[in-house]
C-alpha cells in the first residue's frame, strides 16, 4: 500500500509516550556547549523564504523506486536532491 488512510483506526495500543511531548522549564535545559549568538552572527544572518513543494504523481521506474524506499526515511527527500542536482548542472 502506497498510502495510509488517515480515517483507519490507529495500530498503537495507546501505551506509547512521546518524549518531545513533555515540557521542560528553560531552567532545566543544559544550553553549555551553545554559544551565545552576537551582534556580529546577527550582522552576517540572511533571511531566506522557504522552497515551496508541491504534491504531484510521477512515474518511476520500479527499480528506480526501489532503490531509493530500500535508503530508509526521506527517500522522497532523496530524489528531490537529485532532481535538484540535475536542475543545477544542466
Amino acid at each position: 500500500m502506497l498510502f495510509s488512510n488517515p480515517k483507519a483506526p490507529s495500530k498503537s495500543n495507546g501505551n506509547c509516550k512521546n518524549k518531545m511531548n513533555k515540557s521542560i522549564s528553560d531552567k532545566k535545559i543544559d544550553f553549555s556547549d551553545i554559544p551565545e549568538t552576537t551582534g556580529l552572527f546577527w550582522a552576517a544572518a540572511k533571511v531566506r523564504e522557504p522552497v515551496g513543494k508541491t504534491a504531484i504523481s510521477i512515474r518511476i521506474d520500479d527499480d528506480v523506486l526501489e532503490f531509493f524506499r530500500k535508503q530508509g526515511k526521506g527517500y522522497q527527500s532523496k530524489i528531490n536532491a537529485v532532481l535538484r542536482s540535475y536542475k543545477k548542472h544542466a
